[in-house]
């Protein structure tokens, strides 16, 4: 005769990830499964905070709980673990994911606070590293001036609306320019890597300059970066760059973990009109056709430029608007994509 923990088990595995396609008990997302008389409990562990299909999730685990011969109740305990990327190589950052274009005047860096925003808003533990070291605008988008401090020579990243943020623009004089070339260039964002406490990171954006210069290559070298967002517009010409960004994550090994659309459309805020400016729908014919996903488009609104100046990201200042679902959605799909990409899969722990 089967044993109750060994029954519920067994039909917890028909519950499948939709993203990973395997069963949550092979992937060890079913920890500390008891059985006491009719109730069954257990740990359900997603890979991110930010699962579009959680409730989903808990609802099949507690009808397979429940499909065992006398099981009664079922308590579900549900949290997040996101896994590490293999072969990470920063301390206490599991995942570092490039946001890149292969143009500027995009909205890379207005996509890069949103998104980061976002997944610190389902729970996850982000960072964001600035590394346009020419022309950092991630302190004006978070709305911090302050210079980090040092601890035991390592600078402190400070933190605004939950993300830890480092950039050239916190060291320098709001007006300075940063005249250097290349390997200065690339020193400091090795400093930036490996002299910043960032503590434990879910995730670690890299805002990276637009082009495909040397940044990338040094990053590549340096931390592996887990995968890249591509940032375009509609347009022909920023597609065209693209396509080059593309091309230049795959010479580093890097994956690309899809394009992102943005300015897809403008929405009139005082009738709600949708105008396409820039064209409709080119990054997601370019995505299909270089086989790559299409993580989402982001419409233009007004909202988005207004809290980028504010220092206040649209997912934080305005959640409700159209642009902040989208963003939202867009980071969910990041995180889906990062799990396929880096779990690996533990055994499954039981008490």
């Amino acid at each position: 005769m089967t044993d109750p923990v060994s029954a519920v088990r067994t039909a917890l595995a028909t519950v499948q990830d939709p993203d990973l396609h395997r069963d949550l008990v092979a992937l060890g997302m079913i920890r500390n499964l008891t059985v006491v008389d009719e109730l069954a409990s257990f740990d359900l562990v997603l890979t991110t905070g930010a699962c579009p299909v959680k409730q989903q999730l808990e609802d099949q685990c507690v009808a397979a709980a429940k499909s065992v011969a006398g099981i009664q109740r079922v308590q579900v305990r549900v949290s997040a673990e996101v896994p590490q990327g293999k072969g990470a190589s920063l301390p206490g950052v599991r995942n570092l994911i490039g946001i890149g274009s292969g143009k500027g005047g995009v909205g890379k860096s207005t996509v890069t606070v949103n998104l980061a925003c976002a997944l610190a808003a389902s729970g996850a533990r982000v960072g964001v590293l600035d590394a346009d070291i020419y022309g950092p605008s991630i302190p004006t988008m978070m709305g911090v001036r302050q210079q980090p401090e040092v601890v035991e020579k390592k600078l402190v990243p400070p933190v605004a609306h939950g993300v830890a943020l480092m950039s050239m623009g916190f060291i320098i004089e709001r007006d300075q320019a940063v005249v250097w070339r290349g390997p200065m260039v690339t020193g400091a964002l090795r400093q930036f890597l490996n002299d910043v406490a960032w503590g434990e990171l879910d995730y670690l954006l890299v805002d990276l300059p637009p082009g495909t210069g040397d940044i990338p290559i040094s990053l590549a070298q340096t931390a592996p970066l887990r995968g890249a967002v591509v940032v375009s517009t509609p347009q022909t010409v920023a597609l065209d760059d693209a396509r080059r960004a593309v091309a230049m994550f795959a010479k580093v090994n890097v994956p690309v973990l899809g394009i992102v659309e943005n300015m897809a459309d403008f929405i009139c805020p005082a009738c709600g009109h949708s105008e396409p400016i820039f064209g409709h729908g080119g990054a997601e014919s370019e995505a299909r056709r270089l086989g790559i996903p299409f993580l989402g488009r982001v419409p233009l609104e007004p909202g988005v430029r207004i809290s980028g100046d504010d220092g206040v990201p649209v997912v934080v200042a305005r959640p409700d608007s159209r642009s902040a679902a989208a963003f939202q959605r867009i980071a969910q799909a990041v995180a889906a994509r990062i799990s396929v990409e880096a779990l690996s899969v533990p055994a499954e722990k039981t008490t």
